[in-house]
């Protein structure tokens, strides 16, 4: 994907939902027309709960994005990986372009223990 206007940036699931929640209920409900907004929010605020970005937080997504500098992902890949946050190396191969060639086997389970040290991923 290329983002043909740099005042856009795409918003991680943890700002969308710290956006929502602050979204005053009462402006959403009590319009007139704004039913559907009410909806949407309701909707996406429990899908939002219910990933991994639940129990995420500014710092922590922080410290992620620090310590992984080092292999040189892409924004577009991190963002992916900070939405979807990767449990296997199978999964890290869907998220990041070309991992076979880029990220040897060290660096692939290097990423797995951050994913899961900063973004908290809970074992099934």
């Amino acid at each position: 994907m290329e983002i043909k206007n740099i005042c856009y940036s795409p918003l991680t699931n943890f700002e969308v939902l710290e956006t929502l929640k602050t979204v005053s209920k009462k402006d959403t409900k009590k319009k007139h027309g704004l039913r559907n907004l009410a909806t949407i929010t309701y909707e996406t605020l429990q899908y939002l709960e219910e990933t991994p970005v639940k129990s995420q937080t500014k710092e922590s997504i922080t410290d992620f994005l620090r310590d992984v500098s080092q292999y040189k992902l892409t924004k577009n890949e991190l963002l992916m990986i900070i939405n979807d946050p990767p449990s296997t190396a199978l999964h890290i191969q869907l998220l990041v372009e070309d991992s076979e060639e880029r990220l040897t086997e060290d660096q692939v389970n290097e990423i797995l223990v951050l994913v899961s040290k900063y973004l908290n991923i809970e074992e099934s």
